[in-house]
């Protein structure tokens, strides 16, 4: 799997597969654990689709599972940022370092999340042959292209 049908698979769990996942009432928190859910049924599926051996679906499984659960982490710690972000804009008085400093610790965690994610796609890449990986990273990149349009070839413009 190339760095573009990584940033493609980590685009499709982050935005496509969790597009409400971003409401904060209880109802709509369920609404968006129900969406984690959804996506992580989804996947599975595709691992069962192109990997044969029962137990290596299961190991690919949990490192998906792996991703799915820090991917939720990055997007919940970076909502949180953004809170305090808001919080400093809107105090008159805020400094440019302040704004400086949670920027900075925002990106080290992007980074540190991003790192963990990478070191767990060469996790699952161990586990796989490549025929199956070539097989389950297009299926993939077919079910992240419901979410960003036909045309997608990597990773989505946003990002």
């Amino acid at each position: 799997m190339s760095v573009r049908s990584l940033c493609l698979l980590v685009g499709v769990l982050l935005a496509g597969l969790t597009g409400c996942s971003h409401h904060h009432g209880s109802y709509e928190h369920a609404k968006g654990d129900y969406y984690w859910g959804k996506a992580s049924q989804d996947v599975s599926g595709l691992v069962e689709k192109h990997v044969k051996n029962p137990e290596t679906v299961k190991q690919v499984n949990v490192v998906m599972g792996e991703m799915i659960a820090e991917i939720k982490s990055a997007r919940e710690q970076h909502r949180q940022f953004h809170r305090v972000l808001y919080e400093l804009n809107a105090n008159y008085s805020a400094a440019p370092e302040e704004f400086t400093k949670i920027l900075d610790e925002l990106n080290n965690s992007r980074m540190r999340s991003s790192a963990k994610i990478l070191g767990l796609r060469f996790k699952m890449k161990a586990l796989l042959t490549a025929e199956e990986w070539t097989a389950l990273s297009e299926e993939l990149k077919r079910y992240g292209s419901r979410y960003y349009g036909k045309g997608a070839e990597g990773a989505p413009a946003h990002q």
